[in-house]
C-alpha cells in the first residue's frame, strides 16, 4: 500500500541529510520560519550517508514527525547490505570512498534505527493541487537510479508515466532541478547533507505550493554550519574528500555526473520559480 499525502498547505521537500546533523537541524529551523509543519515534510531518503552523525540525525528526522521515503541507504543499512548500494560504478572513486562512511554508518546504527529504515516507504504519493506526484528515491523503478537534469526528454517521459502519477519527486543524484517533458513534471529538489557541487557550501531544498490548478515550485538554498560539519567528520576519521567539499561546494569525485553536469561544475546555482501547468 502506498501511503498518501494530501496536505492542506506549502509542501517542503528535501533529500540527502547524509548524516550531517548541522544540515538536518537547520533544515528543520527554516521550514519552523517559513512556518510548514513536520506533516508537511518529505525527505526522499538517504538520511545516512557520508557525514559524522548517523544516529544524532536519524533520532532528529525520527523526532520531528517529518515523512521520509526508503533512500538506497536505508535499505542497505536496514537489512544489513555489505555496501551502501549506490550504484556507483566498482572501483570508481565514488565507490572506494563508500567504503569508509558506510562502515562508520553500519557501526554506530542501533536496531531501533535499522527496523525504522526497514519500515519506511519505498514511495509516497502526493496529492496536491488536483495533481498525484510519486515522491521516490531514486528512479520508480530502481531505488538507486540517478536521474539528472541532462536526462533526455523522452527518458523522463517514460519514467513519469511508470509511475503512474502527473509528475515524479526524486532525489539520489545530489544535484536539484526541476524539468517539464511532455507535460510530466519531474522534480528533484536537492540534499542537505553535501553541497550540489557548484562551488559554494550552501545546500538545497524546495517548497511546492497549489496555486489553484497550476503548481509553483521554488527551489531554495540553505545556509548552516559546514564548518562545524566538516571538523565532526575529521574528529570521526572520515577520509577528507567529504568534509573538504563542504566547505569547497565542489565533490571529491565526479564519477557518476553526465558531461553536463560535469561540464557545469562549480558554477553557483541559480533557479527562477517554477509554476506548472501540467501543459506541454
Amino acid at each position: 500500500m502506498i501511503p498518501v499525502l494530501e496536505p492542506r498547505g506549502p509542501v517542503l521537500l528535501f533529500g540527502g541529510c547524509y548524516s550531517n546533523l548541522q544540515a538536518t537541524q537547520a533544515l528543520l529551523d527554516e521550514a519552523d520560519r517559513l512556518g510548514i509543519p513536520p506533516n508537511q515534510i518529505i525527505c526522499t531518503g538517504d538520511v545516512v550517508a557520508y557525514a559524522a552523525d548517523p544516529v544524532a540525525t536519524v533520532d532528529l528526522v525520527r523526532a520531528s514527525g517529518m515523512h521520509v521515503v526508503m533512500g538506497n541507504c536505508e535499505e542497505s543499512l536496514g537489512y544489513g547490505a555489505a555496501d551502501c548500494g549506490c550504484g556507483f560504478t566498482a572501483g570508481s572513486a565514488c565507490d572506494l570512498l563508500s567504503v569508509a562512511w558506510y562502515a562508520h554508518a553500519n557501526a554506530s546504527l542501533d536496531d531501533g534505527a535499522r527496523a525504522w529504515m526497514r519500515g519506511l516507504p519505498r514511495r509516497i504519493d502526493l496529492v496536491i493541487g488536483g495533481r498525484r506526484f510519486a515522491v521516490i528515491h531514486g528512479g520508480p523503478g530502481s531505488i538507486n537510479q540517478f536521474v539528472f537534469a541532462s536526462a533526455p526528454d523522452s527518458v523522463l517521459r517514460d519514467l513519469v508515466a511508470s509511475s503512474g502519477c502527473d509528475g515524479v519527486i526524486g532525489g539520489h543524484c545530489g544535484i536539484p532541478f526541476t524539468r517539464v517533458a511532455d507535460g510530466k513534471l519531474w522534480h528533484n529538489p536537492g540534499a542537505i547533507g553535501v553541497p550540489a557541487h557548484d562551488g559554494t557550501p550552501r545546500v538545497w531544498f524546495s517548497v511546492m505550493t497549489a496555486q489553484g490548478r497550476d503548481i509553483a515550485i521554488r527551489h531554495l538554498p540553505l545556509e548552516y554550519d559546514h564548518a562545524a560539519a566538516a571538523t565532526a567528520m575529521r574528529t570521526a576519521g572520515l577520509p577528507p574528500g567529504y568534509a573538504d567539499a563542504l566547505g569547497t561546494g565542489l565533490w571529491p569525485s565526479t564519477d557518476v555526473l553526465p558531461a553536463a553536469e560535469r561540464a557545469n561544475g562549480g558554477l553557483p546555482l541559480e533557479f527562477a520559480p517554477v509554476v506548472w501547468s501540467g501543459k506541454s
